[in-house]
């Protein structure tokens, strides 16, 4: 794959309101542990990058994916985890099952106004009980008339505590847990709904993260995506798109720490001569930016599959993986040449390793990633599930 001169404009639009907008905020947002984002999506809106890949009736761009994928790696030049992880949310988590398989009036009351940034979108699925394993979660909803009445628990929520509105996956039959979930459509401000606790992390501080609790929270039954029992499935086709998103997202930010520390490194004296000057620095930040290389590969073959219309459960799963080891090796390696200032709060190498942690565990775990490659290749059996 490779970028034409309209995703580079893309790019150079996005990085320029990231300069003018978001970047001068950024340490003020991470103090304050939350960020604007009704403020900030708005004005992605405004520009017309919230649904570069949706469909133009609904106000988006009517691109291909590669374009969403050109703009998760511009992305990565925003100065934390952040922020980029929760506009990541609107554009390739919460909205994509809703924009292939939502009916024309959901989209119209869903998905217009969030791709227009007047509307704030989260994605419902991991659990108290249940993050890795989604077939395992305990939320359910029965019907009441024309109605779901749904209660439980979700947790690990990424946007909630702004959101306008949940895509929530959810148990809506009593039978096999592959076929007993849909993904549906809930307003935010239902009654029934408590925005129980806002969850503190070790990184990603400027998104807000919630737990929330549903008590008989009526939403009508057409509020459904799709058909009845098929969320399980839609649901796995959104964490492709999400999984390509956490690839092409961290390209950026791991690019700019090797470089930034190279420029320490020349600065820094040690023992008559610069840090940089050590073999040993050259050769493990030569390797670094020879692996990120090799990730950007990897994601970009993956991306041209995915616009073909080919299965990239594999491939995708593989640049998952790949994606959160990596940030941590980049991270650590890079905050170990830092020294003293790399254990500083203010310091950009400690916030990627701060905020790359959670890539691999968000999203599906490294050992769900092995899990899921240990079965396409052949070589594990999916277990029975009742």
């Amino acid at each position: 794959m490779q970028y034409t001169h309209e995703h580079l404009e893309i790019q150079k639009t996005l990085r320029r309101f990231i300069d003018e907008e978001i970047n001068p905020h950024v340490d003020e947002w991470e103090e304050a542990e939350i960020f604007p984002a009704h403020e900030v999506f708005k004005k992605l809106g405004n520009l017309g990058l919230l649904g570069l890949n949706k469909p133009e009736a609904f106000g988006g761009g009517g691109l291909d994916y590669s374009y969403a994928m050109a703009m998760a790696e511009a992305l990565g030049h925003i100065s934390c985890g952040g922020v980029p992880m929760a506009i990541g949310v609107q554009t390739d988590m919460c909205t994509p099952a809703l924009a292939r398989f939502g009916s024309d009036e959901l989209r119209r009351e869903f998905l217009a106004p969030a791709i227009a940034g007047d509307m704030v979108g989260c994605i419902g699925v991991s659990e108290p009980g249940a993050g890795s394993d989604v077939a395992g979660l305990k939320s359910h909803a029965r019907k009441d008339g024309d109605d779901y009445l749904i209660s439980g628990q979700k947790m690990w929520i990424t946007n909630s505590l702004q959101a306008d509105w949940m895509c929530m996956l959810v148990n809506t039959s009593e039978g096999p847990v592959h076929r007993n979930k849909s993904l549906v459509m809930v307003p935010m401000d239902s009654p029934g709904i408590e925005k129980a606790r806002k969850i503190r992390k070790i990184g990603m501080n400027s998104s807000d993260t919630g737990l929330i609790y549903f008590d008989n929270v009526r939403v009508p039954q057409r509020y459904r995506i799709g058909e009845e029992g098929q969320g399980f499935i839609y649901q796995m086709q959104q964490f492709q798109e999400e999984r390509l998103w956490a690839a092409a997202s961290s390209l950026e930010s791991m690019e700019d720490c090797i470089a930034q520390t190279i420029e320490w490194a020349q600065q820094r004296q040690m023992f008559g001569a610069t840090l940089a000057d050590q073999q040993w620095v050259q050769f493990k930040l030569a390797e670094l930016k020879t692996e990120v290389e090799a990730l950007r590969a990897l994601a970009y073959r993956a991306c041209e599959l995915h616009v073909q219309g080919e299965d990239v459960l594999e491939l995708a799963s593989m640049a998952k993986l790949k994606t959160g080891r990596l940030t941590r090796q980049v991270a650590d390696t890079c905050l170990q040449f830092w020294g003293g200032m790399g254990f500083t709060l203010e310091n950009r190498v400690s916030r990627l390793y701060r905020d790359g942690r959670l890539g691999s565990i968000g999203g599906g775990a490294d050992e769900v990633m092995l899990g899921i490659l240990a079965k396409t290749m052949g070589i594990a059996k999916r277990p029975a599930r009742h």
